[in-house]
């Protein structure tokens, strides 16, 4: 209903803000990841997300149109209510947690506040397909021309461990430390593995 807000930014916590859109003040719920994207401006634009529930409409805003589109996937997670959602974008940013669902990353989401172990299983069983799908996170996308990251993923292949798992820690570790050393990268992939 509401797709997003533009107007003078009244009042802002790290939780929430209020926003006058032609003398109407709106009241909106944010994550810490939208809060340190706000420019120090008073004029501001947030994408919106409208909760309408019996007893209260709840407006979520975010600086990012993709964080978003990840708070409602999580949302249609069964057992995953807003307000969990909007612990997991304060906790983790939204590539954090595309990452960790895409490569079934339970550690991860699991060491956020309030999500045990079946609920951190749930939200990779039913969003893993979906945000490989949205994010072409199947795909090996780095530089395919780097000879440490190579070298790492022969060797773990050697070790017995199968390529394409390997292929999407050792992207995400090169991402990370593009000059990591062969055996920084083995050693950080192992953890992971």
């Amino acid at each position: 209903m509401i797709a997003h807000l533009q107007g003078k930014l009244v009042e802002k916590s790290p939780t929430q803000v209020v926003i006058d859109c032609g003398g109407v003040g709106y009241h909106v719920n944010i994550s810490l990841h939208t809060y340190s994207l706000l420019p120090n401006t008073d004029f501001i634009k947030l994408y919106t997300h409208l909760q309408i529930k019996e007893d209260a409409h709840t407006l979520f805003g975010f600086v990012e149109k993709s964080e978003r589109e990840i708070f409602k996937l999580l949302l249609s997670v069964s057992g995953i209510g807003a307000s969990i959602a909007r612990t997991m974008l304060s906790s983790l940013d939204p590539k954090q947690i595309t990452n960790a669902i895409a490569s079934g990353d339970v550690v991860t989401i699991q060491s956020i506040k309030g999500i045990g172990s079946k609920t951190a299983q749930r939200v990779i069983l039913d969003l893993k397909e979906k945000v490989l799908k949205l994010y072409d996170l199947d795909e090996v996308s780095l530089s395919h021309n780097n000879t440490n990251r190579d070298e790492a993923l022969s060797a773990l292949e050697v070790l017995g461990f199968v390529r394409k798992t390997s292929e999407r820690i050792v992207e995400k570790i090169v991402k990370e430390d593009p000059e990591a050393s062969v055996e920084s990268i083995i050693k950080k992939a192992l953890k992971n593995l």
